[in-house]
């Protein structure tokens, strides 16, 4: 219905923007009376792609359930209508092992009110940093979903969820700076990598020990200033102990500074797995910066209505709630 060519309802319409694209129905030659849909793979673009099934809503039944099928749903997750949410699983990225760690259906049910902020951080933390990036991104798409239920009361969701992905891998959103071998075959002196004045990286950045107020100030080329939305925001308190990272367009010649600080005595001469793991916290108000996809997915439970869907809206400004309070913390 949203995707039919004759389609003209601008409600119908907006709500393709929230959902994975549909290619039409799919039949196996081997069950040619099985009819599927065929939607986008929504982590196609992804290198190392962060996903979470989040259902929403305060009741994951419909109006049409049996009195059986309300209490087996209720039984499930109790606090449903509390929260509004339920983490059905995720699949998070972890850059340090490079490595997937997974969560099923058990771990969403295990979180309370109390917990459930420390169970959906898990998701956008990636071994070294919190993603600060990716939940601020996530925030505002979230925030153009609860926009379209705000303003239509023809369909009412349930058991429906939001599928989550973001890029886990650093080196695909940012410029790598792990690689200490590439670094040197490209000419920088050993000596100056671990208390040198300058460190040369694939000529794109370039680290200087700057003795005023001990600022280590990096100058980043297209590479990561095009990726990054920039602000003219200061994000870090100064302190004589502390680096401040300066990224620079050299392209608009804007500045915006990391929220992330980290301390000089820290680094014993080990700048750039300290600097990869700056560039992985990037500061909460860049919200068009990560590469985020947050889509509205299974839809069994969809009926007609003349009211707004106020149990899903609720899930959504709950979540949304959940979110900043990560970002705040």
């Amino acid at each position: 219905q949203v995707y039919d060519s004759d389609c003209c309802d601008s409600v119908l319409l907006e709500l393709r923007e929230y959902l994975p694209k549909y290619f039409g129905v799919w039949s196996p030659p081997t069950a040619p009376n099985d009819t599927y849909l065929k939607l986008e793979d929504v982590t196609r673009k992804f290198n190392k792609p962060c996903i979470m099934d989040v259902k929403i809503g305060q009741k994951s039944y419909d109006p049409y359930a049996s009195a059986e099928k309300i209490q087996q749903q209720v039984s499930k997750y109790p606090l449903m209508e509390e929260i509004g949410f339920l983490v059905l699983g995720m699949r998070v990225y972890h850059v340090s092992s490079d490595s997937y760690e997974t969560q099923n259906q058990h771990y969403g049910r295990s979180l309370t009110k109390e917990t459930v902020k420390d169970g959906i951080s898990k998701f956008f933390h990636n071994g070294y940093c919190l993603r600060k990036d990716a939940i601020a991104a996530s925030i505002q798409k979230i925030e153009k979903i609860l926009e379209w239920f705000e303003g239509q009361k023809q369909l009412n969701f349930y058991a429906s969820s939001l599928l989550f992905v973001y890029e886990g891998s650093c080196q695909a959103t940012t410029v790598r700076l792990s690689d200490v071998t590439l670094a040197e075959k490209r000419g920088v002196p050993k000596g100056l990598l671990s208390g040198g004045d300058i460190l040369e990286y694939n000529n794109n950045i370039h680290v200087i020990n700057s003795t005023e107020n001990g600022k280590i100030e990096a100058s980043v080329s297209k590479g990561l200033s095009k990726f990054y939305a920039l602000h003219k925001k200061a994000y870090c308190k100064r302190h004589h102990s502390q680096l401040s990272l300066k990224v620079e367009s050299l392209e608009q010649g804007n500045v915006w500074k990391s929220s992330t600080c980290i301390a000089q005595e820290h680094l014993n001469g080990n700048v750039i797995p300290q600097l990869e793991k700056v560039f992985c916290h990037m500061p909460a108000e860049i919200k068009e910066s990560a590469n985020v996809e947050v889509r509205m997915i299974d839809f069994a439970h969809v009926f007609p209505s003349n009211t707004k869907d106020e149990g899903y809206i609720y899930g959504l400004k709950n979540l949304i709630t959940v979110l900043q309070n990560i970002l705040d913390s």
